[in-house]
């Protein structure tokens, strides 16, 4: 439980211990449900933040000296929900507008330890459990055709933007927040 920084220290103790060093963190912990501002609960929204801004940090901070040991990387799955105003999804616009800020905000800090701490924001993407749990499925043609190059992302497409951030080719990329969602952001694509 990423909520839980006790567990997590454990976790990255009993991770090091048997493989000898971390090289990269990938935070991708995640809790999402489609819900109106009016109908949410408190206890919904704090959960949700909860999980993806306290749990990102949680991983992060307990992986601290690893990373400064091994030289290596964070990344951080966020989404792009928060650069538009999206209904039904305030309590995730809100956390992974955390986690982006998370990912800036070390990307200085721990950039002098040799450090670096990047993101990722998928866009739709077909056959994940996001997908088929958040998506009305009488939106899916009409978003598809709203999303410029014309299709929804693949698991492939958020595998080879970690691969290209967690490589040599990106060693000088640090504080960004990579948009792999084929420009959907853009028009607004909204799930709902």
């Amino acid at each position: 439980d990423v909520r839980e920084f006790d567990q997590i220290q454990s976790a990255i103790a009993q991770t090091k211990e048997h493989y000898g060093k971390i090289d990269i963190i990938i935070n991708g912990a995640a809790g999402n449900f489609l819900c109106a501002a009016d109908q949410l609960s408190s206890n919904g929204f704090g959960t949700v933040v909860d999980i993806d801004t306290k749990g990102t940090f949680n991983v992060c901070r307990a992986a601290f000296d690893a990373l400064k040991e091994s030289k290596g990387q964070i990344l951080n799955i966020s989404a792009t929900l928060h650069y538009l105003a999206t209904p039904m999804q305030i309590h995730v616009s809100a956390a992974k507008a955390g986690v982006d800020a998370i990912t800036r905000n070390l990307s200085v800090e721990w950039g002098r330890h040799g450090i670096r701490v990047n993101g990722i924001a998928p866009g739709p993407i077909e056959d994940t459990e996001g997908m088929k749990r958040l998506l009305m499925p009488e939106l899916k043609e009409k978003i598809m055709r709203k999303i410029p190059i014309g299709r929804f992302g693949r698991i492939a497409d958020i595998e080879n933007a970690a691969l290209f951030l967690a490589s040599d080719a990106a060693s000088y990329i640090n504080g960004v927040t990579l948009v792999v969602d084929g420009g959907s952001w853009l028009l607004g694509t909204s799930l709902t």
